[in-house]
């Protein structure tokens, strides 16, 4: 149990780490670019992104570290957790498309290899552990919500 609690703890760093540097992107155009572009009717006030992002970074992972603790020797694990860092570096990458480089097309695109790769991965944490699998449909219905956004961005500007 001891060793669970600390992959998990581990996992949840490692995701909002990621977060984290992900931000640092956002920052550099949140009040420029990004305020002076059109978007569409359903946009969230910026203030909601920080909040709901750290937390689908912890539920992120708590899923990864659950999905560690059955043991990395185990096929499964290393194809569920692969899956898992292969989407984790769609997600940073994300940011520094859409704010860094100031790319929604760019940024469409990645997120819809996202959305993909996240189904997936959510499919071989099923395979290991459910629970670990449905701490990820937050993260999943705000991708798609996310993707819908960048779509309408892209779409406007």
């Amino acid at each position: 149990m001891k060793k669970r609690l600390i992959r998990i703890g581990i996992a949840i760093l490692v995701c909002l780490l990621i977060g984290f540097l992900s931000s640092i992107a956002t920052q550099t155009s949140i009040d420029t670019w990004y305020a002076t572009l059109k978007k569409p009717s359903f946009t969230p006030p910026s203030w909601i992104f920080a909040p709901v992002w750290t937390v689908l970074y912890i539920l992120m992972g708590i899923a990864a570290g659950i999905v560690w603790s059955k043991g990395f020797y185990h096929k499964w694990v290393k194809v569920a957790l692969y899956h898992f860092g292969f989407q984790l570096l769609l997600n940073a990458a994300w940011s520094i498309f859409f704010f860094g480089l100031q790319n929604p097309l760019l940024a469409l695109l990645d997120i819809v290899a996202l959305f993909i790769l996240l189904l997936f991965t959510i499919k071989w944490f099923t395979v290991v552990n459910s629970i670990a699998a449905y701490l990820l449909i937050p993260y999943v219905v705000w991708v798609a919500f996310a993707t819908a956004l960048n779509f309408g961005i892209w779409q406007l500007n």
